[in-house]
């Protein structure tokens, strides 16, 4: 073989490790050994990706791969890489999102860091992708990496499988990545030009990482979940009544059996009481709701009632505190693993053979239990900060930004949705947009993102851009003004600004959140009887019966859109016509997907779920909340 052949053989034998390589260290690992043998390297100054395509041209496995990343970087939102130049990004979080919104500033020619405090990808839960996401990873060239990409009948993927797909689709198109690495604060500009130590704005790391320390940068982007927040970001809150949810992994050997095995794409007690009466007569589990997929584990996820979980002694005590009902104190792990080994068989009609516990990143049996009544969002999505003339554009990302709802599988689609968001916003940032304005179009955005579904998002999907022009049916840059959004652009040095870890970081303490006598759920109820005051036969007295025959909804959608809906035509006997009716109106003028169909609104005994109607509406009071 002449030296030409061996380089050829010698790249597409490393190139074949990266792109199998299944987990965190192995793919950083074999992508050095990769570029070192290119003789590539982030070192120079002209754009890494274009360089490294152009060294593996000889390698068609990759060339497959670079099509698809570069019919994304030929879009013209990315002005040929160039949109972003000199931009200097830093990315906190190496989940779906953050290495989602790493890619989009690495196209759009930013230079772009991200640092993850783990060294190992361990989350096994698995996500539901609504068409966009399927589309949008595909795109990304995501067959090509991993194989088994939405080959069931069902569209997901596990987190951990996600990111490793979108880790190196990172490092292909440049982003710096490191790990073991855990963010503790921003470091102010200086200006001290006389000691020649001025330096602009830099971040302190636990432990200190020099090789990101000294990393200068005007964009920072939060990614790191719903437990980590940057001081200045506001969380609201909606709380409805407890609801349990449980999550298992057990083990895939892909045996014909499991291969065999049925998902299960969700199904609540309310449509198939049969299952679920049977299930507690067998059992004594009491379920909601649950589904299965089935990709690398066995994965399920059920929403649990307290008593079926006191009865079967996972729960220990009882508590009216959910934080202490669910603390790990009071529960019995053992008790869990049998309760969600049951379900999981009796769901299957014990299609599997045998159910072992996949492992977690801690070693431990991947079953859990958790609270998600709560649901949080920030109050807003980005901010401007500005010390010593220099400025900072600050932005969250994932469920930091918008926690989902996990029985509509929200989680990943709106958080891509919203990482597009931020990219979009970084352009405006690199084209020298005035910053409130800037702030102003960016929260006219994020108004909707809580409002998505897949069925109101535009529906030529593949032609999704990071402009959000592109992806939302009722788009309206200017519903927010900038004289709205002064608050959150700051000025001159701040006190402090150090870390803020926790559920909110404006609500740290959940027992003072418990004392404020006005709850989210009391404002919404009394929001929703001002604005139906005087309507005839709407009286709102909760969140749930008050709504069954659909009159205070419409009435609702008057009050603010009174040539949508005549009121006075409606008849009060007639539920199932006045709740099709707000429904159709509400998803097609306003965005607001329903949670239910208008036969089952209607006929629900003890009126709709309370967690969902909370849910639905508080959508219109994000939406409405601020109109006279």
């Amino acid at each position: 073989m002449s030296e030409d052949q061996i380089n050829v053989a010698e790249n597409k034998l490393l190139y074949e490790e990266f792109r199998s390589a299944s987990t965190l260290k192995i793919i950083r690992s074999s992508f050095a050994k990769l570029c070192k043998q290119l003789g590539v390297d982030h070192q120079e100054e002209s754009p890494f990706y274009p360089r490294f395509r152009d060294a593996l041209q000889n390698v068609w496995q990759a060339k497959e791969l670079f099509k698809y990343v570069d019919k994304r970087a030929n879009m013209e939102e990315y002005e040929q890489g160039k949109a972003c130049s000199g931009v200097k990004g830093l990315v906190v979080g190496a989940g779906p999102c953050g290495l989602r919104v790493a890619i989009e500033l690495a196209l759009l020619g930013a230079r772009v860091v991200l640092v993850e405090k783990r060294d190992v990808f361990a989350r096994n839960n698995v996500l539901h992708l609504w068409p966009f996401t399927v589309d949008d990873l595909a795109q990304l060239g995501a067959k090509k990496l991993y194989r088994q990409f939405c080959t069931g009948g069902l569209d997901h993927i596990s987190i951990r499988q996600l990111q490793l797909i979108l880790l190196k689709v990172c490092l292909m198109v440049g982003v710096e990545v490191h790990v073991n690495t855990e963010f503790v604060g921003l470091v102010e500009p200086t200006a001290d030009k006389a000691n020649s130590k001025e330096h602009g704005w830099r971040a302190s790391w636990k432990p200190d990482n020099r090789a990101v320390s000294a990393y200068e940068f005007d964009v920072l982007i939060e990614a790191g979940g719903s437990e980590f927040s940057f001081p200045g970001f506001k969380v609201k809150e909606c709380r409805g009544q407890l609801a349990i949810g449980v999550t298992a992994n057990f083990v895939n050997r892909k045996t014909k059996e499991e291969i065999m095995a049925k998902e299960i794409s969700g199904v609540a007690s309310i449509y198939n009481q049969n299952l679920f009466n049977e299930l507690h007569d067998a059992t004594g589990i009491s379920l909601e709701n649950i589904v299965y997929y089935k990709g690398d584990t066995h994965y399920f996820v059920m929403t649990a009632k307290k008593q079926s979980l006191l009865e079967k002694k996972v729960l220990k005590q009882d508590q009216t505190d959910a934080g202490k009902l669910l603390s790990p104190e009071n529960v019995n792990k053992e008790a869990l693993q049998k309760f969600a080994l049951e379900a999981a068989n009796y769901s299957t009609d014990n299609s599997l053979p045998r159910l072992d516990f996949a492992r977690n990143g801690r070693g431990d049996a991947d079953v859990a239990v958790f609270d998600f009544t709560c649901m949080r969002q920030g109050e807003h999505s980005s901010l401007v900060r500005e010390v010593h003339g220099t400025r900072l554009l600050l932005g969250l990302v994932g469920d930091s930004l918008l926690e989902p709802f996990w029985p509509l599988g929200t989680g990943c689609a709106r958080g891509f949705l919203a990482a597009f968001d931020m990219a979009w916003m970084v352009v405006g940032w690199a084209k020298g947009k005035p910053p409130l304005k800037l702030l102003a179009e960016r929260e006219s955005v994020f108004k909707l993102l809580a409002q998505t579904s897949s069925n109101n998002i535009k529906s030529s999907t593949k032609n999704f851009s990071i402009n959000p022009a592109t992806r939302y049916t009722n788009l309206n840059l200017n519903a927010c003004r900038p004289q709205q959004v002064r608050g959150i652009r700051m000025q001159n040095k701040l006190e402090s600004f150090p870390l803020s870890l926790g559920r909110s970081s404006v609500h740290r303490s959940k027992k003072t959140a418990r004392r404020r006598q006005d709850t989210e759920r009391e404002k919404l109820i009394r929001w929703c009887q001002e604005c139906t005051r005087g309507y005839p036969g709407v009286n709102i007295t909760d969140l749930t019966t008050s709504w069954q025959n659909g009159l205070a909804l419409c009435a609702l959608i008057h009050r603010f859109y009174p040539d949508l809906i005549e009121f006075i035509k409606l008849d009060a006997e007639n539920a199932v016509e006045n709740n099709r009716q707000a429904f159709e109106v509400a998803e097609r003028e306003l965005g607001i997907a329903p949670i239910t169909t208008a036969e089952e609104m209607g006929c629900q005994d003890g009126g709709p779920d309370l967690l969902a109607m909370v849910a639905y509406l508080t959508r219109f009071y994000n939406l409405l909340g601020n109109t006279p």
